[in-house]
């Protein structure tokens, strides 16, 4: 029987340190030699410092800033430990509410604004994660965020078109902003710009 015992567990146990330690630490080893960003959480600095990720969403409220879209996680925004939708349907009163409530949000900040919102800025998405707003989005906020930093509304598109990534390979996804990167963009633009010219680009800079 001994004989029919140690082969088996001689088994389980080469495989579960291939399986279990030495694939692993394979994986992780190639993935942070050819991919350090992304194995690392694709995390953002700004100063010197670590700031956030690409890939989970912040939540920006001061009109200086452009804003994300909204969140369902539980207790508090962006929880990526509770990464969840609301589930609630289209014909739910608490979604109508919501995004009422979210409506009027947006045009208390920019009540000049008469551009349709887009759907992103008022709707959480699946995860309530969602780092990123369609350029849409990002350009609906153009008027207000340039109206509050005191800058030319043409300079701020600008700096918009510059952040707006493209398809994957031409065909996956959609074209979107990721809100943390432009609104560091935004920061490190607004005290240098000292003069616009006719077509609304920056002149001069200084330091």
């Amino acid at each position: 029987m001994w004989s029919q015992v140690r082969p088996a567990l001689l088994l389980v146990l080469v495989l579960s340190v291939l399986t279990g330690v030495v694939y692993p630490l394979l994986v992780t080893a190639t993935a942070g030699l050819l991919f350090p960003a992304r194995a690392n959480g694709s995390l953002v600095r700004a100063d010197g410092r670590v700031v956030g990720s690409a890939l989970i969403g912040q939540p920006f409220e001061d009109p200086r800033y452009f804003w994300g879209r909204p969140s369902s996680t539980v207790p508090f925004p962006y929880n990526a430990a509770s990464s969840a939708g609301s589930n609630l349907g289209p014909s739910n009163a608490q979604l109508r509410d919501a995004v009422r409530r979210r409506l009027e949000a947006l045009r208390a900040a920019d009540p000049g604004n008469t551009v349709p919102v887009p759907v992103d800025l008022v709707t959480a998405s699946g995860s309530g994660l969602d780092p990123d707003i369609s350029p849409a989005a990002a350009l609906y906020q153009v008027r207000r965020v340039a109206r509050a930093r005191g800058l030319p509304e043409p300079v701020v598109r600008e700096l918009v078109a510059r952040h707006i990534e493209r398809r994957q390979l031409g065909i996956l996804g959609e074209p979107r902003v990721n809100v943390l990167e432009l609104n560091i963009a935004l920061d490190a633009l607004s005290p240098y710009v000292t003069e616009i010219g006719e077509t609304g680009r920056p002149l001069a800079r200084g330091k």
